[in-house]
């Protein structure tokens, strides 16, 4: 019995025993793996969200800092190469029996004539590749024309410069679009306990959330790209200009400027490099601005993150090719869009005025084709305005002045902060219409370098309105546009409109400047008066006609999405119940949506 009890007494303790181990260990494991002591969630969520925000920060400078070197690199490489190839002496002796100038003619329609068909295919590119991989693919083709120039033959320049004009408009529109996520994003990291608050409890956030990290990013962007203007013209500064003879030789025979001239600056030399130029010093030129195209692509590969989370790139792809195809010409319908037609073809005519023949998409049209078949120097202001004044040499030093002005100027749009949006577009057209009746009225001597502080000072004036006007523009689509899904659409067709109004102005080359001027100055009006006729309806809540945005389709199997059908256009799903970018009054039942918008995308 004693044995017993003495053997239930061994196997309690035995049972105490292991359950103190047991807790033991309990206890050692909840110290290893559990909360540490001085944790501090919320301190811990602060430094995620701050993280966050300068990884932001740094994708917006990054991507200012990329389309700067690429722009930088491709005005600069062709206003040199423009340049060289227009000397008589320059062709005959290392390109006789190319037809240089014929090439130059095919490379100019290529740049210019391809961005009209961009509509049909930048909304596509730019949802298959992603906001992102869509800027690094035209960053490297833009790197891709640069290298063509080492060996300068039909078959390299012809087909580099058809695939720059093909991707001028995917460039701009995937960079405004990329811009504008960056600031949704910053607004969403900066009041992140808002947000999840908004999510439980499926609120709508306000209108006017994130307009001003709109502006204050569109604005940081255009602060940099401006400068692109005066880093093209480094080739020209400390190599170029070393070849060129003096004004009294290049402008001997001219004898009017300015509105007097009509088409090509008649009497221009057919000759203004002094001495040419020795090919090895040109193969370390276009070396160093190779390595500028290379390094542009490395910012944006290495530097730039991505604009939409995975699936939200899956989801907006998987709605349909169709209906991804159709919606630019769709959203064509909203009154506000088309009231903002005459300020894109605007903004696209400003290049006659930036720097000999080049604008701010890229595009060159500024030179042009002589009776003799001859590439030519444009018929643009600086043309027959500062060159013909001041001569070719003095020419960078004028487009810096409009570059340093554009760049500084862009800041101004910050006061939309605290005035209102119209303020920096009507302030920029303002400028631009005094500068246009200046011009028209007003022509200057040939070699008379008395006048070049009005000509700088009106190259300066002409930078303001442009920063104003692009910077503007850009924020105005920001703030009427939140909604993520339509924000490439909505850039894509502001960017191809720009491009058709270069089309335009590449073909009437040959008009006399009093024409253009007049041109110019009827479109800035029209501009104007439909932009203000806009913003009323917007202040009188005009409904908006939409299209509704089709709910993705596709299945999931595994942790992967599967696309059923994409290339349906009639995969409209539901629509959207709830769209950031109508107005309060606006419809957002189905029921309610005007007759077309439940079948056109059908």
């Amino acid at each position: 019995m004693e044995k017993d009890i003495d053997g239930c007494q061994d196997g309690a303790k035995t049972v105490a025993s292991a359950m103190l181990g047991t807790e033991g260990t309990d206890s050692q494991l909840d110290d290893f793996v559990g909360a540490h002591p001085d944790y501090n969630e919320e301190e811990e969520e602060q430094k995620y969200y701050r993280r966050k925000r300068l990884g932001v920060i740094k994708n917006v400078v990054a991507a200012s800092l990329a389309g700067t070197l690429t722009y930088s690199v491709y005005l600069g490489l062709l206003q040199m190469q423009l340049i060289l190839h227009y000397d008589e002496t320059y062709r005959e002796v290392k390109y006789s029996n190319i037809r240089l100038e014929d090439i130059d003619r095919k490379v100019l329609m290529g740049i210019n004539v391809t961005p009209v068909a961009a509509l049909l295919y930048t909304p596509i590119l730019i949802r298959f590749f992603g906001t992102k991989w869509a800027m690094f693919l035209a960053v490297g083709i833009y790197a891709l024309f640069v290298s063509s120039n080492y060996w300068e033959r039909y078959y390299t320049l012809v087909p580099s410069a058809v695939a720059i004009g093909m991707v001028i408009v995917p460039l701009w529109a995937s960079m405004g679009t990329y811009i504008m996520r960056m600031a949704q994003k910053y607004y969403e990291y900066i009041n992140y306990k808002e947000e999840q608050e908004k999510e439980k409890e499926r609120q709508r956030a306000p209108r006017d959330t994130c307009n001003a990290y709109i502006i204050i990013f569109q604005t940081v962007f255009y602060s940099c790209f401006h400068l692109s203007f005066v880093c093209a013209q480094m080739p020209m500064v400390f190599f170029l200009n070393n070849y060129l003879y003096q004004l009294n030789h290049t402008l001997f025979a001219v004898k009017h400027c300015g509105t007097l001239s009509h088409g090509t600056l008649p009497g221009f030399n057919k000759t203004v490099l002094q001495s040419l130029p020795r090919s090895v010093s040109l193969i370390i030129v276009e070396s160093a601005l190779m390595a500028a195209a290379f390094l542009a692509m490395l910012v944006v590969l290495v530097l730039c993150g991505a604009a939409y989370r995975p699936m939200e790139e899956i989801d907006m792809r998987s709605i349909g090719w169709g209906n991804i195809f159709q919606l630019p010409f769709k959203h064509m319908r909203d009154y506000r869009l088309r009231h903002l037609f005459p300020l894109f073809i605007y903004s696209g005519f400003e290049v006659l005025f930036v720097c000999t023949g080049f604008s701010l998409v890229g595009c060159v049209v500024g030179w042009e084709v002589t009776e003799r078949g001859q590439a030519a120097l444009s018929p643009c202001s600086l043309q027959n305005y500062g060159v013909c004044a001041l001569g070719l040499e003095r020419l960078a030093y004028l487009l810096m002045a409009y570059g340093f002005s554009a760049s500084l100027c862009s800041s101004l749009a910050l006061c939309m902060l605290r005035l209102r949006r119209h303020t920096p577009l009507l302030a920029g057209a303002f400028i631009h219409a005094v500068l246009l009746v200046t011009l028209f009225c007003w022509a200057p001597e040939p070699r008379h370098l008395a006048q070049a502080p009005l000509l700088y000072s009106i190259a300066a004036l002409w930078g303001t309105g442009s920063a104003l006007n692009k910077t503007g523009i850009s924020i105005l689509l920001g703030m009427l546009y939140k909604k993520k899904e339509r924000q490439d659409f909505i850039f894509t067709i502001y960017h191809w409109w720009q491009a058709l109004a270069i089309f335009t102005v590449y073909l009437w080359s040959g008009l006399p400047m009093k024409a253009k001027l007049s041109i110019m100055l009827l479109t800035l009006v029209v501009a104007v008066g439909t932009y203000l006729w806009m913003e009323q309806k917007v202040a009188w809540n005009v409904e908006v006609r939409l299209p509704r945005i089709p709910r993705p389709r596709h299945k999931t199997r595994g942790y992967r999405y599967l696309e059923d059908n994409s290339d349906e256009t009639g995969s409209d799903g539901d629509g959207d119940k709830e769209d950031d970018d109508r107005q309060p009054t606006e419809a957002t039942r189905q029921d309610e949506l005007p007759k077309e918008d439940g079948e056109q995308l059908g």
